[in-house]
């Protein structure tokens, strides 16, 4: 069973702050995921995390989301590449640290998008890093796109191509709230897509700078895959939690809110 996991840039970088790295944060979930794959040595697993603070701020300074065309635009989008790689490569540093088995791979460096749709992206390293018992690291980061010139890929944005493309049976969602919130923010424990335009309303964008759109483009985007792969499900959980990771891979726990195709 193959499982992604994504630290969100909220968790693992202070947004507010540039360039903010939560060094203690990763140092425990990467703790977590050693623990649950000591526990279940066939684990699969791949992880991607975002910019928060590092790409994000520079990707809104630039408009690198909205094309990319100027000489200026072009600087920029090489600086959003570069220190997105950045932060990539403190975590993959921290997570190997832990005795975490990551092989970091650049999504810029492949990736092909069309006016913001992640249309190709190389596969051969991951299937090479699964079937070698690695753990394959993607981050949020850019992409050439073919109308646009240049765009920002979201973690979620590779996650849905990659879903389509590798046998993935869940995918988590580590935050820095307990899952999507209603309107009298309570968790919601089920969104469908027959329900989701019942809880549209508590989608909200993220606290903190985020050019691709916060909750509720990840609900959204979320929603939209699992009706095209009716047997993934999606969970949304707090990342703070200690332990809570753990017990979510070895499905001792089923906490946040869960994304699933319904009937």
């Amino acid at each position: 069973m193959l499982t992604f996991v994504k630290f969100g840039g909220s968790l693992i970088t202070d947004k507010r702050r540039e360039q903010a790295y939560r060094q203690s944060v990763v140092e425990r979930l990467a703790s977590e995921i050693a623990v649950a794959r000591s526990a279940k040595p066939d684990l699969q697993l791949l992880l991607g995390h975002g910019s928060g603070s590092f790409g994000h701020v520079a990707a809104r300074r630039f408009g690198t989301r909205d094309g990319v065309h100027t000489p200026e635009q072009w600087r920029g989008f090489a600086h959003v590449a570069t220190v997105a790689s950045e932060l990539s490569q403190r975590v993959a540093t921290t997570l190997d640290n832990a005795g975490v088995p990551v092989w970091r791979l650049q999504p810029s460096a492949s990736a092909r998008s069309e006016d913001g749709r992640l249309i190709s992206m190389a596969l051969e390293p991951i299937h090479a890093a699964l079937a070698h018992g690695l753990i394959p690291l993607v981050h949020g980061d850019v992409s050439l796109d073919t109308v646009r010139g240049g765009t920002i890929i979201s973690t979620e944005t590779i996650f849905f191509y990659l879903a389509q493309e590798l046998p993935v049976s869940r995918i988590l969602l580590l935050g820095e709230v307990e899952g999507v919130y209603d309107t009298a923010q309570t968790v919601i424990p089920q969104i469908t897509p027959g329900n989701l335009s019942a809880v549209e309303t508590a989608l909200g964008g993220a606290e903190g700078t985020d050019v691709t759109g916060g909750m509720e483009a990840k609900v959204r985007a979320m929603v939209a895959l699992v009706e095209r792969l009716p047997q993934l499900t999606i969970r949304i959980f707090d990342g703070r939690q200690p332990g809570l990771l753990t017990e979510t891979l070895l499905e001792r726990a089923t906490p946040g809110t869960l994304i699933h195709a319904g009937q």
